[in-house]
């Protein structure tokens, strides 16, 4: 069923303008920790790069059939600075998130019984969470000198969930196979 609040369609707007934002910032500040030498930082970037583009994906499609223009205001961090400095902005991001942004909206959704809206939401505010600790591990080891550990990154394609190293059997945000997972 369509969205038929207009505060939780906002919502789904804005949440969808962040969440392409953070997709592409996070592309960007892959490849630049890639040059310099954080492989599997880069990696670990472009991986939750792709789990925003997931929540991106489920918040657009939850507003079906409402079409027109726009203005969509979106919270965003900016600028390019050292891979420290970068991780830390993506911390920033993932914490608005978690703690300001997707509690609000799922409640909304939740009070205005929207209930594909309350799902997009859900899967983004929960994929976040484990998106800020990673960032946070590589961060720490960043500021080592060294790169993050791991063999590969995981993430849903339905939730956005993202581990290091082997996929879970069924995804604990929304019960995925582990067969979907996309490898990073």
């Amino acid at each position: 069923m369509p969205v038929q609040n207009a505060m939780t369609a906002d919502f789904l707007r804005s949440a969808y303008g962040g969440e392409s934002m953070a997709h592409m910032r996070y592309l960007i500040w892959g490849n630049l920790a890639e040059k310099e030498g954080f492989k599997n930082t880069g990696r670990l970037f472009k991986a939750i790069a792709y789990a925003e583009q997931v929540h991106a994906d489920n918040h657009f499609k939850e507003l079906k059939v409402q079409q027109g223009d726009y203005t969509v205001a979106a919270g965003a961090v900016f600028g390019i600075g050292t891979i420290v400095e970068n991780l830390q902005g993506a911390i920033n991001g993932e914490l608005h998130e978690i703690e300001q942004m997707y509690p609000v909206y799922l409640n909304t959704a939740k009070f205005q019984e929207e209930k594909g809206a309350e799902r997009s939401f859900h899967f983004a505010l929960e994929a976040e969470k484990v998106h800020a600790i990673l960032f946070k591990q590589a961060q720490d080891a960043a500021k080592a000198g060294n790169d993050i550990q791991f063999e590969s990154v995981n993430v849903c394609p339905v939730c956005g969930h993202t581990v290091t190293d082997e996929a879970p059997d069924k995804c604990p945000i929304c019960g995925a196979k582990k067969e979907m997972y996309k490898g990073f």
